[in-house]
């Protein structure tokens, strides 16, 4: 069964959504999401969907299985569904259920997502359980830092943003490795605090 609270959460967030994420955020990401979108190939699996914003950075062709815990977020989604040049299979699903049998997918790609996830580890656990061995996972994430005063700010930040959204400090290539992923790559976008991550799951 999904999480209420987090469902309602996002739920209500969404008709706002696009205003407070798409003009800044958004625009400054995109060539980095895009570089990391185009390795999509095969089985696919998105994370995490919410209104469609990572849509205009995909590929064209491919065929993607696309899940997002807000039944809100996903039907705003629609327009941008609808204009994809290839084909997205958009459900409500919360990432700590899935349903999918062992092995289902090729590749899981995440965008901003695990700053959110009420446990990230089991999250990743079940991401790792659905990707076939030898499959991948990529990651667009903005994560805690290593770095004073970058690490005290966003404790300080996670203590009030929490209650509405995302959580500023997480150290989620440690939870990647936690959950069983062998990390192939990190690659800073900005700082130490947007990155990508390219993991596996071993064989």
């Amino acid at each position: 069964m999904a999480d209420a609270v987090t469902r309602a959460k996002w739920d209500r967030m969404a008709p706002r959504f696009d205003s407070m994420a798409s003009k800044g955020a958004e625009r400054r990401w995109a060539p980095a999401k895009r570089e990391l979108f185009a390795r999509m190939d095969g089985r696919i699996l998105f994370l995490a969907l919410g209104t469609g914003l990572d849509i205009p950075h995909f590929p064209a062709g491919r065929t993607i299985t696309a899940i997002d815990i807000s039944p809100r977020m996903v039907e705003l989604a629609a327009p941008r569904i609808a204009a994809y040049d290839g084909t997205i299979d958009a459900q409500v699903m919360d990432v700590h259920d899935l349903p999918h049998p062992p092995g289902s997918f090729d590749q899981v790609f995440t965008s901003c997502t695990f700053c959110s996830v009420p446990d990230p580890v089991a999250g990743l656990k079940a991401l790792h359980r659905v990707l076939r061995p030898g499959g991948e996972l990529f990651m667009f994430e903005h994560t805690g830092s290593r770095f004073t005063p970058f690490r005290q700010m966003m404790d300080m930040m996670t203590a009030l943003t929490r209650r509405i959204g995302p959580e500023m400090n997480r150290p989620t290539v440690d939870n990647v490795r936690a959950a069983g992923f062998r990390v192939r790559a990190v690659e800073n976008v900005f700082l130490d605090v947007v990155k990508t991550i390219h993991a596996i799951r071993p064989t």
